[in-house]
């Protein structure tokens, strides 16, 4: 551990020189870009921002506005609840979020960060649009306190002992208790002693890294920063300032870390009664200090001593003064800058309109702040970040500009490597497997948007072992470096070839006619690779092997697609190698497949090993569940079975109205239970097929369960499909339906508009409800012709008399669009996905 001891000498008759700082507006003292994400964003996307680009907290907007704040702090309490990265970040941001005006004085600031026990306060203009943002490390900086922190040791500022984990502790468990403890930091204790530090920027790496399950010990650094008991504060600050922690250790005299020391401890003991006094000393000296030449040469030696390049000009925008480090950066000496405009630096890079922008800022809010590619004398083009002030008189009147501003080429090239080694193979420069899933999904979503294919390949340089083996792995570097050139050459902008490791390669071609044209690539890419590579004095001879799987004939999502092009391609090695082949489900394979869901599907139904869900019914005008639909569910021991998969197969087995009868029993099995539970029951609506309504004892069966579970007919509504109606089909239907209608159910047509029925036929079915179907909800309210059909339908059923259903709304602005239009009712995941009925009940107050 470093433990530091100095010797700190300090004037106690100096009455804060720095006493003027206190005066200065926040928003001068603000050099960082704010960092932004959008509510919808995932906390793991979230997580990964901060953590490159080094920010202790991101700020949520949308549509222009300020809705929350999410810190390091707010990542702790993902300890709890590591499962909730996936959650958009609007479900775990602060808010609302403390702002500051750009007025704000610096004292002003440190009251509000007090009283508020906040770290972190976003300043905002007039028209409350953030400008950046200020942050506890921005005071401690600038607070401008060393006399007061001099008279002060560290032990004063200690209010509680440590908290203290073994190194061995998994990391999960000790940010939990750090979380449950309401921590920002503790010591790790190594077997042989040594003591090291977490604190919560720890956690958020952590949870970019994904290694939260290893113990503590090894994600730290055994070695802690320390300062020895008694040290003066000060001292511990300008530690923590040059060393960039925001955490020291407190040492004894034996050497015994025996506490932790953090920026905010170094605020919490700045008194409240200590700010007053200083803001009442403020305002009787800082007319002298304006006037103080004494300052004036302070000023001076800051700015000269200052590493940002400073750039002072007259009103005409004409440069009067830099600083020596405005030389270093630009390469201009003061002689050769003086005298001349700011334009010397232009690197013309940015057009007019850029310029008069910045201009008319600086001219309406005093300042600008922002990035600009500039150029040093010696041509070489760099970016900078600057800070644009205007300087005026008492009368308001701009007599001077000041302008700060620093290289930050090494900040963008950093960022830049760590984008490009977060989604692009180091060696090879193509994307790497998560930007290829990550394409391959949105591709999937596009296509599903479009209707049309896309296709994925995925190849294996065949014995790519031996050349490793008997030639090294440099001249196996070289030859993948070459088969991913001539990857990138056979494909059209906008396909994506990948390496997702070792010698394999995947392409992603978004969208395709036909196998032809997946077939014609295939050959295209065989051709190329057979082609001899040179390596140095090698003339090598590779072949390859190639799957190719296509959307949606193979499978509707990433992993599917990628295992299906896998499974074509090792068919490929099996071939003999250096050949394509398209994935082709074999037909003993699905009869097999078939004849086993077939069997496990009466087994299924004979030992009642379904369950039934529920998915709430939300009324737009009081946002009360009005309804459930009962939703079967088959679970097996791989998870559960879409009953897209055997849903189809019982009605062809003839199934479904055994199927049907085992939901009715199971839905007024539940309502009872609820009931007996004094809870206050919606009606559950349980859907019914072609089959069911053809059926012989469908009224007598609900009419028997109805009565065996003592149910009110109000509380069960039945769902029809709009093709149940074919005209020449239907009157046996249309009977039962009255016959339902007049035991006091409630019906509803289901998937409303993706049929055949005709409109006079409609008028005729015995209706209480119309279901909008999902795949028009889904463009909602982006693509005109949902927009269409959507207000259409509604409008269509009101004149019926009918009250509207709109499924799958999986988004706020559905939501919105939905209640404008005057639809009755919704339900999708936006307010719950389908539930088992021990979750469900949550839906459902007690009666009083």
């Amino acid at each position: 551990m470093n433990s530091h001891r100095e010797t700190l000498s300090v004037n106690m008759d100096t009455e804060l020189p720095e006493a003027e700082l206190y005066s200065v507006e926040v928003w001068r003292l603000l050099h960082s870009p704010l960092q932004i994400c959008n509510p919808e964003q995932s906390l793991q996307q979230v997580i990964q921002r901060m953590f490159e680009s080094r920010s202790s907290a991101m700020v949520i907007m949308d549509a222009g506005q300020l809705l929350g704040i999410w810190t390091e702090r707010d990542a702790s309490h993902l300890s709890q609840r590591p499962d909730a990265l996936d959650d958009p970040i609007r479900l775990h941001m602060s808010a609302p979020v403390k702002t500051l005006p750009r007025s704000a004085t610096l004292r002003e600031a440190g009251v509000v960060m007090q009283r508020e026990r906040v770290r972190h306060l976003v300043v905002v203009d007039e028209q409350q649009l953030p400008m950046g943002l200020f942050s506890l490390s921005d005071l401690i900086r600038h607070q401008g306190v060393e006399y007061y922190l001099a008279l002060r040791d560290v032990d004063s500022a200690i209010t509680r002992l440590p908290l203290v984990m073994a190194a061995s502790t998994p990391a999960i468990d000790a940010f939990r208790l750090m979380y449950s403890q309401l921590r920002d930091a503790m010591l790790v204790e190594f077997a042989d002693g040594v003591m090291g530090i977490a604190t919560e920027h720890d956690w958020v790496r952590l949870l970019v890294e994904g290694e939260m399950q290893r113990p503590i010990g090894e994600l730290i650094p055994r070695q802690v920063e320390t300062v020895a008991s008694g040290t003066p504060l000060l001292m511990a600050r300008n530690l923590m300032e040059s060393r960039g922690f925001r955490h020291v250790g407190i040492t004894t005299a034996s050497g015994q870390v025996k506490a932790i020391l953090s920026y905010g401890d170094i605020l919490s003991s700045i008194e409240y009664t200590y700010v007053n006094r200083l803001q009442s000393a403020l305002d009787q000296r800082n007319q002298a200090l304006r006037e103080s030449m004494e300052h004036l040469r302070l000023a001076q030696k800051v700015i000269e001593a200052s590493l940002d390049a400073i750039i002072v000009t007259d009103a005409d925008g004409i440069i009067r003064s830099v600083n020596p480090s405005f030389s270093a950066v630009t390469g201009y000496s003061a002689e050769e800058a003086i005298g001349r405009s700011p334009s010397l630096l232009s690197s013309g890079r940015h057009d007019q309109a850029f310029y008069d922008e910045m201009w008319s800022t600086l001219r309406s809010k005093g300042s600008w702040q922002g990035e600009i590619w500039n150029k040093r004398k010696n041509g070489q083009v760099f970016p900078e970040w600057i800070t644009i002030t205007a300087i005026t008189d008492e009368q308001g009147e701009v007599k001077q500009y000041a302008a700060i501003f620093s290289d930050i080429s090494d900040r963008k090239q950093r960022e830049e490597q760590i984008k490009r080694l977060a989604y692009f193979d180091e060696l090879t420069g193509l994307a790497n497997r998560r930007l290829f899933q990550d394409r391959l999904e949105r591709a999937i979503a596009n296509a599903h948007r479009h209707q049309h294919r896309l296709g994925v390949f995925f190849l294996d340089l065949d014995m790519f072992k031996r050349i490793n083996d008997s030639l090294g792995h440099s001249v196996g570097d070289q030859v993948l470096k070459l088969v991913a050139e001539r990857l990138q050459g056979c494909l059209r902008e906008g396909d994506t070839a990948a390496r997702l490791g070792g010698d394999e390669f995947t392409v992603l071609v978004p969208e395709v006619a036909s196998d032809y044209e997946l077939e014609g690539l295939a050959s295209r890419l065989l051709k190329v690779l057979s082609v001899p590579l040179q390596v140095g004095e090698h003339e090598l001879h590779i072949s390859t092997s190639i799957g190719i799987a296509c959307y949606p004939d193979d499978g509707d999502s990433v992993e599917l697609l990628l295992k299906r092009a896998d499974t074509a391609m090792y068919r490929s090695k099996d071939d003999g190698r250096n050949s394509y082949n398209l994935f082709r489900r074999p037909l003993e394979e699905e009869s097999h497949a078939r004849l086993s869901m077939e069997s496990e599907l009466r087994t299924a139904l004979k030992q009642g090993e379904f369950r039934l869900f529920f998915q709430p019914r939300i009324s737009l005008d009081s946002n009360e569940v009005t309804g459930f639909e009962a939703l079967i569910r088959w679970p097996c021991p791989q998870g559960m079975i879409s009953p897209g998969q055997f849903l189809p197969l019982a009605q062809q087995l003839g199934l479904m109205p055994n199927i049907t009868q085992w939901v009715l029993n199971e839905a007024c099995r539940q309502l009872r239970a609820w009931q007996k539970e004094g809870r206050r029951v919606v009606p559950v609506a349980i859907n019914l097929s072609v089959a069911d309504l053809h059926g012989g004892s469908l009224v007598h069966s609900i009419q028997r369960a109805l009565d065996h579970y003592h149910l009110a007919p109000e509380l069960l509504e039945i769902e029809i499909t709009e093709n149940s109606f074919i005209p020449e089909k239907s009157t046996l239907a249309l009977q039962r339906l009255h016959a339902l209608r007049n035991l006091g159910l409630g019906i509803a047509i289901d998937d409303f508009g993706t049929g055949y029925s005709c409109l006079s036929y409609l008028k005729r079915l015995p209706l209480d409800y119309l279901k909008i179907d999902a795949s028009f909800v889904r463009g909602l309210p982006a693509d005109d012709n949902d927009v269409q059909l959507t207000t259409s339908l509604i409008n269509l059923a009101h004149g019926l008399g009918l009250k509207v259903i709109a499924e799958g709304v999986e988004r706020q602005q559905q939501r919105d669009f939905l209640l404008a239009a005057q639809c009755d009712e919704v339900q999708g995941f936006w307010f719950s996905e389908p539930l088992p009925s021990e979750q469900a009940v949550a839906w459902l107050p007690l009666r009083r």
